[in-house]
């Protein structure tokens, strides 16, 4: 009874292993790569088929690896020419880079920081004042 609950206990924690190191971003290298790969073919693929230049994708998206974006782009290419489908305008913009967004937090806090607290509640209240004019256009009779 006692080995058992033991043994239980023991699968338990390593069934959580895998959970707890991707949380603390100690993934397995081998998974992260696959995983960075699909995620790049898919992009290209995206890319592609929303008329993106290989470029600016490589750009857009310069976390993932250039060779799957390639080769995911190479491969709707190829589908796109031989079922003849036009390409797809795409709706919203790129994502922000993970790198990007860092760097806009920390604009952002370092901002709010150098900010005086005397001129944090007056802009908010300027801001607020201001939008209603704004929104509304003058009427013309």
């Amino acid at each position: 009874m006692k080995r058992t609950s033991l043994i239980t206990v023991f699968l338990l924690f390593l069934a959580g292993c895998d959970q707890v190191n991707q949380k603390l971003g100690l993934e397995d290298p081998a998974k992260k790569e696959a995983t960075q790969q699909a995620e790049g073919k898919a992009v290209g693929s995206a890319c592609r088929q929303s008329g993106r230049a290989i470029e600016d994708c490589y750009s857009i998206y310069s976390w993932l690896p250039k060779a799957s974006i390639y080769e995911g782009w190479k491969e709707m290419d190829a589908y796109m020419r031989e079922n003849q489908l036009e390409t797809v305008a795409p709706q919203l913009p790129p994502p922000e880079s993970p790198s990007a967004a860092k760097k806009r937090k920390k604009a952002e806090a370092a901002a709010a920081a150098t900010e005086p607290e005397s001129e944090k509640g007056s802009s908010k209240e300027e801001a607020k004042s201001a939008a209603p004019a704004e929104e509304k256009p003058a009427e013309k009779h």
